[in-house]
């Protein structure tokens, strides 16, 4: 099984069966056999902690346990959010420092990378905006934290 951990330059992950994952990077596009939410397991502990780790210090710094966004790793913020429940075999994580923007189209959400790479998200804007608003907020916080410890 090939192994991914995110990095600076993973875009989004995006599910392309049960145990296929697209990765988006800024520089090209490949399809792994491994499950999204595996990677997203396997890139916290890459960075020394574990999903539930991330996902309770989410809890704890915003309050936050649906659909939760986590802190992949910090001093690089990679800060990802699901666009379901990340238990759901067809939930996507985005890469929240590279949203240049997004907007609504047919119930869907175009999303455009800060590469100017373009994908469509079967997520209502609505859903999508809430998400990105819950992860800035996580964003922020953290932001504050590592201010206060310099």
């Amino acid at each position: 099984m090939i192994s991914y951990e995110i990095n600076c330059d993973t875009l989004a992950l995006i599910p392309v069966s049960e145990n296929e994952t697209k990765i988006i990077e800024k520089e090209r596009e490949f399809i792994v056999n491994v499950p999204v939410f595996k990677i997203i397991e396997n890139s916290c502990e890459y960075f020394g902690s574990s999903y539930l780790g991330r996902h309770e210090g989410t809890k704890k710094l915003i309050g936050i346990t649906h659909k939760a966004p986590i802190i992949i790793e910090e001093t690089n913020k990679l800060i990802y959010f699901p666009t379901s429940s990340p238990r759901l075999f067809n939930c996507s994580w985005i890469g929240l420092n590279h949203i240049k923007n997004y907007q609504s189209n047919n119930g869907k959400t175009v999303l455009s990378f800060n590469n100017d790479e373009k994908i469509s998200l079967d997520i209502s804007f609505g859903s999508f905006d809430n998400q990105v608003l819950r992860a800035t907020k996580l964003e922020s916080v953290l932001r504050k934290r590592i201010n206060q410890s310099n």
